[in-house]
């Protein structure tokens, strides 16, 4: 978009709430004028939005763990953000903050909110939005609090290319664990045993994925961390360990849907191996574990200064861009963390 002025705010807002796949006819580009900071809160130039698979769920009208976005609302998002002006006497013009802007170029911000001022020194400043950010600490939390890996155990990851996925089977491997990555392409298996240095690499697309899998885990699942469901979980499930543990961070092949899946219900089988199994099976929420934020930080900014965690990203420019780009990720069609330059 050539419009960069700075005297107004361009915008992406939720147009209409999407009936299956979301649509470009779901969001609306608006400009407005820019908005005035009070006492105690800043002006942002966003710089750097993150799109994440959690906004499908957001632009539904049903209860989920965050309120829905309402229509003619701002599409909601994490954002690398610019203090332009500042009325909060801990934030100056210039510093670089890690902010909720949303879709859009400009946003006010209560100064106590912004805890984390970012310093491109220490990381590239994207990398708050992913490795070194909210994706990196689910990752982090969810193999650490729930999966509770132990060295020489299989941990196999879910849409392991993503940066969830790919940060879990790093951590894994730094710990001593075994990880079984799981993708779409040749290209990211390829990522995954290349350049991150998973022990296994598998296309879910292939025929005899779920025997692959099977192969790959001869002696059993001891963590599956969950991104996806569907037919990944449906090869997982048997090949799950008594006392294997199942963080469910996402389930990106059901966010679209508006039924049930065709078939018997599975419930009761699922139910039985979670009792016969001893299976521990939890969703979560990056933010229940928000006190361990700090150690966070500290363990993987050591972990990216030396190297030993890599990450990739998927640059998208300009915010016009960004709904074709949610629409893609929901699909799998990026190969990183996905990032719209504004």
């Amino acid at each position: 978009m050539a419009d960069h002025q700075a005297d107004r705010n361009t915008r992406i807002v939720l147009a209409a709430r999407p009936q299956g796949e979301p649509t470009a006819d779901d969001f609306r580009l608006e400009h407005a004028p820019l908005p005035e900071p009070a006492e105690g809160q800043v002006l942002l130039r966003n710089r750097y939005l993150s799109l994440d698979p959690y906004m499908r769920g957001r632009m539904n009208a049903g209860r989920s763990y965050a309120k829905p976005i309402g229509i003619g609302e701002v599409m909601d998002g994490g954002t690398v953000s610019e203090v332009i002006a500042s009325r909060h006497p801990d934030l100056h013009v210039g510093d670089m903050v890690l902010a909720h802007g949303g879709w859009q170029t400009h946003a006010v911000a209560e100064g106590r909110a912004l805890k984390r001022k970012l310093d491109a020194n220490i990381a590239p400043l994207t990398t708050a939005l992913g490795v070194y950010g909210m994706p990196g600490f689910t990752a982090y939390v969810g193999l650490h609090e729930i999966g509770k890996q132990q060295p020489g155990e299989t941990v196999v990851v879910a849409a392991a290319s993503g940066p969830v996925g790919a940060t879990v089977g790093q951590i894994a491997k730094l710990q001593g664990a075994r990880a079984v990555g799981i993708a779409g392409g040749e290209a990211k298996r390829a990522y995954l045993r290349d350049e991150l240095g998973f022990d296994v690499a598998l296309d879910h697309r292939a025929p005899d994925f779920a025997d692959q899998l099977r192969a790959a885990c001869p002696d059993g699942i001891d963590v599956y961390f969950e991104n996806v469901g569907g037919a990944v979980f449906d090869a997982v499930l048997p090949l799950l360990n008594d006392f294997a543990r199942i963080p469910v961070c996402g389930l990106v092949a059901h966010y679209n849907d508006t039924a049930l899946p065709a078939g018997p219900d599975r419930t009761p089988m699922l139910m039985s191996h979670i009792l016969t199994r001893h299976l521990t099976v939890r969703g979560f929420i990056q933010h229940d574990f928000i006190a361990l934020y700090p150690q966070f930080l500290r363990e993987m900014g050591g972990w990216l200064s030396e190297a030993k965690i890599r990450y990739r990203e998927d640059i998208v420019e300009d915010l016009q861009n960004a709904p074709r780009a949610l629409i893609g990720l929901l699909r799998g069609e990026n190969f990183g963390k996905v990032v719209v330059k504004l």
